[in-house]
């Protein structure tokens, strides 16, 4: 689980770099798991001194150091009011509740988290539905590869690569040699011909549902941008 450290107290602050300052007074200090570190005081929001993601932070009982590059930030630390790491997770959309620990669940980006538990990688476009899965009590998603198919959030639970193989697999012919596309994970789900390594043809499967086939033989995808051929650089439709 990701940490925060927070410390309370009357500090000097000093940061050499772009502009240099140096600052005096009760302030609350953060250093964030990313090892950003930002020092705020009792005025405004914003704070009065700051690295982004410097290349390294040393924590010790009476400084924070943080350095990147020919910036570097110190906080001298005089007298501590307050001082503990804490846990932080991502902050993003409730989605349902975490079978396991009774926790919500949140959509951040690419992801699920439950703040106690697990972290679980969205696929592309994926709808976050309301239905919960029967076996482990995940949320279900929707996700458009060639069709639409609601499958587990939980990869090992409901393999969507699966419903995807057993949907298209061998379903078109590869252009240039004649073998049959098969679905691969390569990263992403993509259609690569069978006759890898002789033939190097491959696509990456679109985020979409199969709407028919082109005027070159391959399919087409009714897509969020539009209409297009499998062959992103195929203008024949």
């Amino acid at each position: 689980m990701s940490e925060c450290t927070v410390i309370v107290g009357r500090c000097t602050t000093t940061f050499e770099g772009a502009r240099d300052e140096h600052q005096h007074g009760d302030v609350l200090v953060m250093v964030k798991p990313d090892n950003t570190v930002l020092v705020h005081d009792a005025a405004g929001y914003q704070p009065v001194a700051w690295l982004t993601r410097p290349e390294s932070v040393t924590v010790t009982d009476g400084t924070v150091a943080a350095r990147d590059g020919d910036q570097h930030l110190e906080v001298e630390v005089h007298d501590t009011h307050v001082r503990d790491r804490y846990p932080t997770s991502d902050a993003g959309i409730p989605v349902g509740e975490c079978p396991d620990c009774g926790s919500t669940l949140v959509r951040s980006g690419g992801s699920v988290s439950c703040p106690s538990c697990e972290s679980y990688s969205l696929p592309r476009n994926a709808t976050v539905l309301e239905e919960t899965c029967v076996d482990c009590g995940l949320p279900r998603i929707r996700v458009e590869r060639g069709a639409s198919f609601v499958v587990c959030l939980d990869r090992g639970c409901e393999s969507l690569d699966e419903r995807v193989r057993a949907a298209f697999d061998r379903e078109w012919s590869c252009p240039e040699c004649g073998g049959d596309l098969r679905v691969l994970r390569r990263g992403g789900l993509l259609l690569g011909c069978e006759e890898y390594p002789d033939c190097e043809t491959g696509f990456a499967f679109p985020d979409g549902t199969h709407e028919g086939n082109c005027g070159c033989g391959l399919p087409l995808f009714e897509t969020p941008t539009g209409q297009r051929c499998l062959d992103s650089t195929c203008t024949v439709e």
